[in-house]
């Protein structure tokens, strides 16, 4: 490490601590480390399950109401209302440009799909339901897969299953002192035996004190790669598996940029979960 600048500072005048010891031993050996800044305190977790706690009830309320015949715009309306009725803000309106505040991805759009009046699910669509909140400044973020009407044909019913499955083994994946890769390693493993793509351009994230932190949580690689995973930092698991190729690529007719789409255009299937990674492995903070 001589001569770089480490990522990694014990506190001043204290003793090295069990966690300063991990993390010094990893950089020594050139792994990449988090800062001291993305570990949260007590205070700053509290806040975040808050937060997580009300994402959780947006969700939970689509799921009570959505419904075939609906389009994606009255989901938009029914999380604001949600969110805003219980203090606090969503956090995808007007975000970098963009429009609303759910994203709403159906059948072959991987996320960030815009709510608008023309999108109207029908029976036997899949729909990815993406919210983030700020509450007192804190930020919790999830999604989930929506099968309308209740049935959808084999194929999607077994590609939003094994999405989910997919969020399980990463998220078992995740122990105290793992690196991204782990994860990401787990995920991909899994979601190849159904021959399924995992997405390469988008990731989960840090998260918490700003909806996008350190580190990049990518869902596919090499065990032992990416960042150090280590107690009181939070960030999310949200693996997108395409039915067929990973690939994809933005929707031209989208003015605002945002609509990722399956290369193939074959559908997509997502699920996503904000973690606190603790001693004992990860403790899920919203759902």
């Amino acid at each position: 490490m001589f001569g770089k600048k480490r990522r990694w500072h014990c506190l001043p005048g204290q003793e090295p601590t069990e966690l300063d010891k991990q993390v010094m031993y990893w950089e020594n050996k050139g792994k990449l480390v988090p800062t001291r800044d993305l570990i949260k305190t007590p205070e700053q977790i509290e806040g975040i399950k808050k937060s997580g706690a009300i994402n959780t009830g947006v969700l939970d309320e689509v799921e009570r109401l959505v419904r075939p015949g609906m389009n994606t715009l009255e989901i938009d309306k029914i999380c604001y209302d949600y969110c805003v009725g219980h203090g606090a803000i969503p956090a995808c309106l007007g975000y970098e440009g963009f429009p609303k505040s759910v994203c709403t991805s159906i059948n072959e759009v991987v996320c960030h799909g815009i709510p608008k009046v023309e999108d109207v699910l029908q029976e036997g669509d899949i729909v990815n339901v993406d919210f983030t909140t700020i509450y007192n400044g804190y930020y919790a973020d999830a999604s989930r897969m929506f099968v309308i009407g209740g049935k959808t044909t084999p194929e999607k019913d077994q590609l939003v299953r094994v999405a989910k499955e997919c969020l399980e083994v990463g998220a078992e994946a995740a122990k105290p002192y793992c690196f991204v890769g782990d994860i990401g390693h787990a995920i991909q493993k899994h979601a190849e035996k159904y021959h399924y793509g995992v997405v390469r351009d988008l990731c989960g994230h840090g998260v918490g004190l700003a909806f996008h932190e350190e580190p990049e949580v990518l869902h596919y690689g090499h065990r032992g790669t990416g960042m150090l995973l280590v107690p009181g930092m939070v960030f999310t698991i949200e693996p997108m598996i395409n039915m067929g190729t990973w690939k994809v690529f933005i929707d031209a007719d989208d003015e605002y940029g945002w609509e990722v789409i399956t290369g193939d255009e074959k559908p997509s299937a997502q699920w996503e979960h904000t973690f606190l990674m603790t001693e004992h492995g990860v403790e899920i903070l919203t759902r």
